[in-house]
């Protein structure tokens, strides 16, 4: 049983609407809670946003009328209204759960918005309760929200019959990854592997596993061997020689290692997979780390061994989070990075239109589909500003039909057309506030986007999409602060004739 909020106030609950937010805070928290605390007292934006929210509600729950979720049986769930509150704040404040869940139950201001009173003083929050609903949350609803905030936003700044102007740029978000190489991504593999069989063996009262812990160490003795081999930085070529054939013979004890404990799990999981009462859904994992350790044999054997080159289509960068691309975009200090490409779309206003995670894709080939999309959730849009990682001729051409004005610069030398296109006023103009993209996306890094803290690629889509729904209600906020800072006019310091009555 769930409910966005409840409608009835109960003794001692603060109505949302008359929280009093410090207005010369600087921090984050307010600014948040001022955006929210508009979405809730603004009709429109009230009934639009507590709509979708309604479909936040977990799979498992048995199907209504229609076949959609029954939200009216069952257990009380968490309140829709408290799950967006947290979930932004999560990414706003680019915290982890410990943090939230001490803030959901100890700061004063977040429980009133929460919607708790004094007499409910006692409602404590539990750490799993919070994981589990902020993850009800799908891309495609946070989405939906987003819109209604960037139109909230626009309407409080009067906007709403003026075209739009954007500036597209993308970045990378970090996964949670340790620096990959083949043994290291091998000794993962065979590590959890070789958990998951005694776990198995474990919960199933089968013996075979029992030293799983010194088969292990006895593992990552060897990896530690080879580590420290690498080291080695002789100039002196017959040395180099000497060491390159020790390197070899221990990578491949190191693979002999991994290739027995392979032999023992497969034996283990041909037996688990024997047993009636082992569901085999239990078994993916298992087969995941063991394919894992498969193919990195294979790689390191081909690669060492042999002395072959290996295709970076092949490659994998994490075991854990196989999504994890290796991205080098040139920059100064920075050789690498491990993650994804995020595309974002700005507008004049600071609110971010759209977005796109690139799983795979470069810049050049998402330019027009990032268009078309923020086109169907903004028709407005007339004019947007790339940069040259963006040109192709045939990007030129279908931009040309979406928008009234496309700033998209050419790459190496310019034609006489391309030279008066990219000097004209209004190109000029765009392409100079065209860096002012570069502030959305260091407030998104600021604030959650610096890494990503959720697993596998549904965990990275949602938690990208949660991240710009709360940098757009902390937008929403901060221009609610600054009007009504405007309609207090300016500060005037008082006179001692004023201090002292």
């Amino acid at each position: 049983m769930r409910t966005v909020l409840h409608s009835q106030m109960i003794l001692g609950e603060e109505d949302i609407a008359r929280i009093k937010l410090d207005p010369k805070s600087r921090d984050d928290i307010p600014q948040l809670l001022a955006g929210l605390q508009y979405i809730y007292t603004t009709p429109e934006v009230r009934q639009a946003v507590f709509t979708i929210l309604e479909e936040v509600v977990p799979q498992r729950v048995s199907p209504g009328k229609a076949g959609l979720a029954s939200t009216d049986k069952g257990r009380p769930g968490m309140e829709q209204w408290r799950i967006l509150v947290l979930g932004t704040l999560r990414l706003a404040l680019n915290a982890d759960y410990d943090r939230i869940h001490e803030l959901a139950n100890q700061h004063r201001t977040i429980r009133q918005m929460l919607g708790h009173g004094f007499v409910d003083d006692d409602k404590q929050y539990q750490i799993q309760t919070l994981k589990d609903n902020l993850r009800l949350f799908t891309p495609e609803i946070l989405d939906r929200i987003n819109q209604e905030v960037v139109r909230a936003g626009h309407r409080l700044l009067k906007k709403n019959s003026v075209d739009l102007s954007g500036r597209c740029d993308s970045f990378v978000v970090k996964t949670d990854v340790h620096f990959p190489t083949d043994i290291s991504l091998l000794f993962d593999a065979i590590r959890k592997t070789i958990q998951e069989c005694a776990r198995l063996c474990q919960e199933q009262n089968l013996i075979g596993w029992r030293q799983s812990n010194h088969n292990i160490k006895t593992f990552k003795k060897q990896y530690r061997t080879i580590q420290g081999l690498k080291r080695s930085t002789t100039q002196d070529e017959v040395k180099r020689q000497a060491r390159d054939e020790v390197i070899k013979k221990a990578h491949q004890y190191y693979l002999e290692q991994a290739e027995a404990f392979l032999v023992r799990a497969r034996a283990t999981r041909l037996l688990l997979s024997t047993l009636p009462r082992l569901v085999p859904l239990f078994l993916g994992d298992l087969d995941g780390y063991i394919a894992h350790a498969i193919r990195q044999i294979d790689q390191i054997r081909r690669r060492v061994i042999q002395g072959v080159a290996i295709p970076h289509g092949e490659k994998v960068f994490s075991i854990f989070q196989p999504h994890t691309e290796w991205i080098s975009k040139g920059k100064a200090g920075v050789p690498v990075e491990l993650g994804l490409r995020v595309c974002v779309l700005e507008d004049r206003d600071r609110f971010i239109l759209h977005h796109r995670v690139m799983a795979k894709e470069t810049d050049d080939q998402v330019a027009v589909a990032m268009i078309k999309a923020a086109k169907e959730r903004f028709p407005r849009l007339s004019l947007c500003s790339f940069d040259k990682g963006f040109h192709t001729p045939g990007n030129q051409q279908a931009l040309k039909a979406e928008l009234s004005t496309v700033v998209l610069p050419k790459k190496g030398r310019l034609s006489v057309a391309d030279r008066e296109r990219e000097t004209a006023s209004k190109f000029v103009a765009a392409r100079q506030q065209h860096s002012s993209v570069e502030s959305a996306i260091n407030a998104l890094g600021v604030h959650g986007l610096d890494l990503c803290r959720d697993h596998g690629l549904d965990g990275f889509n949602r938690y990208v999409a949660l991240a710009v729904v709360a940098r757009n209600i902390q937008r929403l906020g901060a221009v609610v602060k600054n009007i009504a800072a405007s309609r207090r006019g300016p500060y005037k310091k008082r006179s001692p004739e004023q201090l002292a009555a």
